[in-house]
């Protein structure tokens, strides 16, 4: 029959119209501010740093070596290294950054930054809703508004966040096992009389 494939179509389309409105699960729209989508896995939106533990000051991953504000195309990065070393989340002295901004008006969340932290201790936030009420100098971010805790980062990124920790608790007791073979060497070492 001429124009059946017309009919197909305009039956299958008035399906698809009334199964918009019947099946939930087909609705497209979601009413924004009440229903939100949740981020998908790589989502993105601009950097974060990590820190481990409870305080933020302490466990802080960075030690400043300023590779990603080097490496930052549009350059947003300033990272100021503190001249005194502090102890991390594991007890060790490092480095860290006394002043570390990020200007999110300029960044163009491409990533190198999370890419060349040889530390991981720069990531990507799905978080979208930076709108401030200040004018000027708002989408600065410093140090202590750019500082999350790990367990953000394995809340919003949980895929990433298991290999990384798992890397981290490998290195770590890699280290530890070196550090006790250390000692037992130096400890079943007779001492020497000169």
């Amino acid at each position: 029959m001429l124009g059946s494939g017309i009919i197909k179509g305009m039956v299958e389309t008035a399906r698809n119209f009334v199964g918009s409105y019947i099946d939930p699960a087909r609705l497209t729209t979601v009413e924004y501010p009440e229903e939100r989508l949740l981020p998908k896995e790589n989502a993105r939106q601009f950097p974060f740093l990590l820190h481990d533990g409870l305080d933020p000051d302490a466990g802080l991953r960075c030690v400043a070596c300023q590779i990603c504000e080097k490496e930052c195309p549009p350059q947003c990065i300033l990272i100021v290294k503190d001249p005194v070393k502090k102890p991390d989340a594991l007890g060790k002295m490092q480095f860290q950054p006394k002043v570390f901004n990020i200007d999110i008006s300029v960044c163009m969340s491409c990533q190198i930054c999370v890419e060349v932290c040889p530390f991981d201790a720069i990531k990507m936030d799905t978080e979208f809703e930076l709108a401030r009420t200040d004018r000027f100098g708002g989408l600065l971010l410093t140090k202590r508004e750019l500082t999350k805790s790990n367990t953000h980062f394995q809340k919003i990124h949980p895929i990433d966040a298991a290999i990384v920790d798992g890397r981290l608790a490998a290195d770590k007791a890699k280290a530890e096992a070196k550090a006790r073979a250390a000692a037992n060497a130096a400890a079943s070492t007779p001492p020497q009389n000169s």
